[in-house]
């Protein structure tokens, strides 16, 4: 019977471990969907990237006092969690507090200490972020209604409870430690920075009942991390892991400079060809090598692996769609927006592979339209605004231009004004309604 916590323990930490699994590879399967893309490049940029934006969280500091409160639950959350390490041993074999063990009771002390200092920055941190969310109501945080905000509110509840378990359980490890050291946790007084201040809550109380308190949270504890692990999954705060390849394989070129596509350069090496038959129709069973491309995207599986990833790691902050001039001014376009349905769409399109055998059925939908409309993409002046402000190297303009290329080049369904240019460049080699042998008149006036 002794055996039976640990048994159990091995069982919920197997289950949540390989749920969590099972999810990352239904994730990358979907990204899969998308066209792949030569991100081999510039390696060491693409490090540097990754280590000052993700890591370093050097974009979120733009904005100083949300940023700073940002690195402290992002690093106090981490490193707590490196005591998960030791609950893991301890759950598995019986043990408690193994760190004692192996570990100078200073360091051990020093080591939880800093953890307890920690997780009081994060719940001060968490109620800022929730008071701005709930009660200040920032605009950016406000157009966010339904699941969206509920999610985000979810995220920083599971905080503040993980992180009072954590001081709960260390206030009343008293008889445990006992047995192992000989003396309770708070009268070795190293590590107890802050759970000696909630100790005497628990002052009167039994050994077998500061027991069954101390047992509960610790419990509690590791099965929230388990739930929370996968509950990123299904949350925006999928960030948390994505945020390391997206920066990685976050855009090196400058801003400004769009790239051509390959679909269109075939297509015109296909025409440049004597020998190519432009009206040839592709063979039953051709590769998808012979059949032409589209151009641009009207779905998501139009869109690269990049822009997919891009979607999957959107934190929902909003700073995207507040640096917008489009939106400012009272236009539908909204960045974030543009993120989420995008992502929103490649769920869809996920779980239509699943019941389906892992085929996809056409369902009659796709991003264009049905998520996106023509409006929001004709709003964007295309400025790099978006993804400028973005604080993990998302990049929306990518998917409105992509997009923007289907509606011109596959529908013809360009504006009005936008036409009118596009045919005077291609008649007088120029934006304007004049001939070329006019251009010039101006000077005679």
């Amino acid at each position: 019977m002794q055996y039976v916590p640990n048994i159990i323990f091995a069982i919920l930490l197997v289950a949540g471990i390989g749920y969590f699994a099972r999810n990352i590879k239904k994730l990358i399967r979907n990204i899969k969907l998308g066209r792949e893309v030569d991100a081999s490049d510039n390696k060491s940029q693409r490090w540097t990237n990754m280590a000052r934006i993700a890591l370093g969280q050097s974009k979120m500091v733009v904005r100083p006092i949300a940023g700073i409160l940002h690195i402290i639950v992002y690093i106090g959350f981490v490193i707590i969690n490196i005591e998960v390490l030791e609950i893991i041993i301890d759950g598995l074999f019986g043990t408690h507090r193994i760190g004692l063990s192996v570990l100078p009771e200073s360091v051990y002390g020093f080591l939880i200490g800093s953890f307890e200092i920690l997780a009081v920055l994060v719940l001060v941190a968490v109620i800022f972020f929730w008071t701005r969310r709930n009660v200040i109501n920032i605009k950016r945080f406000k157009s966010l209604k339904g699941w969206p905000k509920n999610d985000g509110n979810i995220i920083l509840y599971f905080e503040v409870v993980l992180m009072c378990l954590f001081l709960v359980m260390n206030a009343t490890d008293s008889v445990h430690v006992i047995e192992a050291t000989g003396q309770t946790f708070q009268d070795m007084n190293s590590g107890n920075v802050i759970s000696q201040f909630i100790a005497p809550w628990f002052d009167g109380l039994s050994d077998s009942t500061l027991s069954f308190v101390e047992r509960t949270a610790w419990w509690l504890h590791i099965v929230g991390i388990l739930i929370f692990l996968n509950y990123l999954y299904y949350s925006k705060h999928l960030h948390i892991l994505l945020a390391f390849p997206n920066t990685y394989f976050g855009r090196v070129t400058p801003k400004g400079q769009f790239n051509n596509l390959e679909a269109v350069t075939n297509e015109v090496k296909l025409m440049m060809d004597p020998n190519a038959d432009p009206f040839a129709t592709p063979a039953e069973g051709a590769d998808d090598e012979e059949i032409p491309a589209k151009f641009g995207a009207s779905d998501v599986m139009d869109l690269n692996q990049i822009q997919l990833l891009n979607a999957y790691t959107c934190t929902e902050c909003g700073r995207c769609t507040s640096e917008c001039p489009a939106n400012q001014t009272g236009k539908k376009l909204s960045p974030r927006k543009i993120m989420m349905d995008t992502r929103d769409r490649l769920t869809e399109v996920g779980k239509n592979i699943e019941a389906n055998g892992g085929e996809f059925k056409d369902d009659g939908k796709q991003l264009l339209n049905d998520y996106i409309t023509k409006e929001e993409l004709w709003a964007c002046t295309t400025c790099n605004a978006c993804v400028e402000a973005c604080p993990i190297s998302i990049d929306p303009l990518s998917i409105i231009m992509d997009m923007r290329r289907y509606l011109v080049m596959e529908e013809s369904a360009a504006p009005m004004e936008l036409n009118n240019m596009m045919t005077n460049i291609e008649n007088n080699g120029a934006p304007w309604p004049y001939n070329q042998q006019d251009r010039l008149n101006w000077v005679n006036e």
